[in-house]
């Protein structure tokens, strides 16, 4: 199964990521690969640095290029694990394109969705070099990936995550879906449990 997961950014597709990697779920992240792609070619790792690069991608290889650079990593990751999660997905092109490379069924959609507000609080805190630090910055960040297509995708996700409201109950609902999935089993205690195992792992 590959786990494809979209959402606009500050959405808390990494939290989806995180936790199925406790559950031995390994992942490739499509925003890296981009990065990687920059550093190769000597482009800054910033907001603007990572738009040009995936504008360039796009030109030399297609609107499906990510997922084009991505289906080698899968295809070793899927060796080892029953699982893998792809983390960032943009397009209907890029999953059209993960179709094409594996069996149809086993690819499924997660969206996640959280408000303009809530997101620009987390990216403000993360602080990652190529995260909007402005709301005018932010506001055209969502409208550059509304216009890759994330919006689409989100509309045909399999299964919809809301981010609202605080982590402990967002992580709840990221264990039932894990649990849905066939990622989490729970043969002696709960989610409830789980999560309180979880969190004490954590600390």
């Amino acid at each position: 199964m590959i786990i494809c997961v979209v959402g606009m950014p500050g959405s808390g597709k990494g939290e989806v990521v995180k936790v199925f990697r406790r559950f031995g779920v390994p992942h490739v992240n499509m925003g890296d690969i981009v990065r990687e792609e920059a550093s190769k070619r000597g482009v800054p790792r910033t907001s603007e640095g990572m738009r040009r690069v995936s504008i360039q991608l796009r030109q030399e290889l297609g609107d499906n290029a990510v997922a084009k650079l991505c289906i080698p990593k899968l295809r070793k990751l899927l060796e080892g694990h029953e699982k893998v999660v792809v983390d960032g997905v943009r397009s209907l092109d890029e999953i059209r394109t993960f179709r094409d490379a594996f069996p149809e069924e086993t690819i499924v959609v997660i969206g996640v969705h959280s408000s303009p507000k809530k997101r620009f609080e987390r990216l403000s805190r993360r602080g990652r070099s190529d995260d909007p630090s402005t709301w005018d910055e932010f506001e055209a960040r969502d409208w550059k990936e509304l216009k890759f297509g994330v919006g689409e995708v989100m509309a045909l996700a399999d299964y919809l995550l809301v981010n609202e409201d605080s982590l402990d109950e967002y992580r709840m609902r990221i264990l039932q879906l894990a649990k849905e999935l066939g990622i989490l089993k729970l043969p002696k205690h709960g989610i409830k449990e789980q999560h309180h195992i979880e969190t004490e792992k954590e600390a």
